[in-house]
């Protein structure tokens, strides 16, 4: 027996090599355990955030837009929606999956839809039923939508899914009513862009589109799965122009979600989200909707310029569009339409147009400045027409004017006369007196996609861009306006305010500073007596010459008529300013015409809109004035 127990001594030494080995697995044990609490908790903790929490973005409503009296012309106003919160519906969407399953259960197997499919059967069940809440009480009969529903579950089911959208004001007030408080239902109030005008200003306001992306300023959480609502962004006009200044703050909040993504009690974080900056336009609405009236069913561009400071007081394009179609989104026929009617194109800026007889004042410019023309003793007979070489130029009158002088051919706008001086002052310098006031640049308008190469020819221009050789009876074309010239209604609004402040070339501006210094440019260069001549047949133009209807009782203005073609487009304008005076406001008008037609002039045509303008200015222009770019 003695034997038995010492052979199984617990002193053998193999025992205590397992004992060893236990140990040492207990301290590698305890220190993984260590090392993970005391070095890598941090790291952990950073996974366990990023899976548990998610960021919602709600981008800031836009900043107003006002005219230069303060009027809104573009604001924001709430669009009504009802939304559901899916994260309320979890319980829901499981008990409803159970229902759908053992409505399956006799079916084979092979049979049966998959479980995916049926949790997106029992998820549309559910939803429906909500509709049918906002169905009952608004007199409906929507259907949701599954393909929308499965997208929103999928991509952004932490947001509120929009089961009704754009609801009128009634229908918001019966659901607000009637809709219990706790419901996962809400009747969600968004911000739409909204312009009471309309179309009025479209091109020099713009629109917005919808912005999937809306920027993030200083908000935590960068790391994080971000949902962002939709926010806006200007495409067009100013809207575009001063995208960054109008955008709102956006805010937000960060939010605790279950492994299913829904979230989980009150955000962790938020921020409320901020409006954008207002901004104070150069533009007088009521000068604006006259003008747009005047040119109603007509195609062509209208530009009104504060004379002392640039500040644009109208532009109009038309064919225009309504701003309001663009929100929330513009549909696809509307889209046509506008394409169709050639309604994108902002004439005002990117119309090339040959000036007309408008040019006329650059030719006696030209003609006064080189000693050409005398103010009172250059003279010439227009019997209707004046060879220049073996080619008859003709007259706008065919019977002739007469003898006439430079007072006389400005206010009747007499061809042969400019013909004839246009000949003697030359090519180079009517160009050269052209790009002094601006003609052969863009203006620099604070607008997208102004036109950018506006021509002024010259023999040098011709051969280098037709490798053709200049000629006499391109010179008389110039001097009249019309050969290869071409520029915008903005530029020729900028030379009339130029041209009344005595001074050459006008910057003009969208952007209404209450005091704003006047603009001083170089001098115009001649001499007093040379511009008063100038002035008179100007004002004689109004009065009892080609532009005697946009003339205005009780107001001294100055103006000249122009007729001119562009292929097979007969081309009306107009140029004025008013009062002589004390100038302060310059207009230019165009409109195309396609009537084959001889009196679609400008006398008869744009002088009238000209007119309407002017009126309305006389009318209106001493309201009191705000100051410039407001904060938010």
């Amino acid at each position: 027996m003695s034997n038995i127990v010492e052979t199984h001594s617990a002193r053998k030494p193999r025992i205590f090599f397992f004992y060893f080995l236990l140990g040492a697995m207990l301290l590698t044990l305890a220190g993984g355990l260590v090392f993970r609490q005391l070095f890598r908790s941090t790291l952990y903790s950073e996974r366990e955030r990023l899976q548990n929490q998610r960021r919602v973005i709600v981008p800031g409503p836009r900043g107003n837009i006002y005219d230069r009296n303060g009027q809104l012309i573009v604001t924001n106003q709430p669009r009504f929606s009802v939304t559901l919160n899916l994260g309320e519906l979890g319980g829901e969407f499981d008990r409803e999956t159970g229902k759908v399953a053992a409505n399956y259960r006799s079916l084979d197997r092979s049979e049966r839809p998959s479980y995916a499919e049926m949790t997106r059967l029992a998820r549309v069940a559910v939803v429906q039923r909500y509709l049918d809440q906002t169905n009952t009480i608004l007199g409906r009969n929507n259907q949701v939508d599954s393909r929308i529903l499965d997208r929103h579950f999928a991509q952004t089911r932490l947001l509120p899914f929009v089961l009704l959208d754009n609801l009128t004001p009634q229908e918001y007030a019966r659901l607000i009513e009637r809709l219990p408080v706790r419901s996962p239902l809400q009747v969600y109030a968004l911000s739409n862009r909204f312009y009471p005008y309309a179309s009025a200003a479209a091109h020099a306001l713009g629109y917005v589109t919808t912005n999937t992306d809306p920027p993030v300023e200083d908000f935590p959480g960068e790391d994080l799965m971000t949902f962002k609502m939709k926010g806006t962004e200007g495409r067009a006009g100013l809207e575009a122009r001063y995208d960054e200044h109008l955008q709102g703050v956006a805010g937000g909040a960060i939010y605790r979600v279950d492994p299913a993504g829904f979230r989980v009690d009150l955000p962790l974080q938020k921020r409320l989200p901020e409006k954008g900056h207002n901004i104070i336009t150069s533009l007088d609405i009521d000068l604006q909707v006259a003008a747009e009236q005047a040119m109603e069913n007509r195609v062509g561009a209208c530009v009104a310029l504060e004379v002392k400071t640039g500040e644009v007081l109208v532009l109009v394009s038309k064919p225009d569009y309504n701003l309001n179609d663009f929100v929330p989104r513009l549909s696809t026929e509307t889209a046509r339409q506008i394409e169709e009617s050639g309604a994108w194109f902002n004439r005002a800026i990117q119309g090339q147009y040959p000036p007309g007889s408008t040019f006329k004042l650059i030719t006696t410019l030209a003609g006064l400045r080189s000693g050409a023309i005398d103010p009172h003793q250059s003279r010439t007979e227009c019997p209707g027409y004046l060879m220049v070489g073996n080619r008859r130029f003709t007259c706008h009158r065919h019977s002739g004017h007469g003898e006439r002088d430079l007072v006389g051919a400005i206010r009747d706008s007499c061809n042969v006369f400019f013909y004839t001086f246009g000949l003697e002052v030359g090519p180079q310098l009517i160009a050269t007196e052209a790009r002094r006031f601006g003609y052969g640049h863009p203006t620099g308008i604070e607008l997208p996609a102004e036109f950018r190469n506006p021509v002024v020819p010259d023999p040098a221009w011709r051969l280098r861009v037709r490798n053709e050789t200049w000629n006499r009876g391109d010179t008389a074309n110039v001097a009249i306006g019309q050969g290869d010239l071409l520029v915008s209604p903005m530029q020729v609004a900028c030379f009339m305010a130029s041209f009344a402040r005595g001074e050459t070339e006008t910057k003009p501006t969208l952007l209404h500073i209450a005091d704003r210094p006047p603009l001083h440019t170089t001098p115009i260069g001649l001499s007093r007596d040379d511009y008063n001549t100038m002035v008179e047949g100007l004002e004689q133009c109004a009065q009892i010459g080609t532009a005697k209807f946009a003339n205005v009782e009780g107001l001294r203005v100055a103006a000249k008529t122009g007729t001119a073609q562009k292929g097979r487009i007969e081309l009306a304008w107009t140029i004025a300013y008013a009062p002589i005076e004390n100038p302060q406001i310059a207009v230019a008008v165009v409109l195309e015409g396609s009537e084959e037609d001889t009196n679609f002039g400008g006398g008869v045509f744009a002088a009238p809109v000209v007119q309407t303008v002017l009126q309305a200015w006389r009318d209106g222009h001493l309201k009191p004035k705000v100051s410039g770019v407001t904060g938010r």
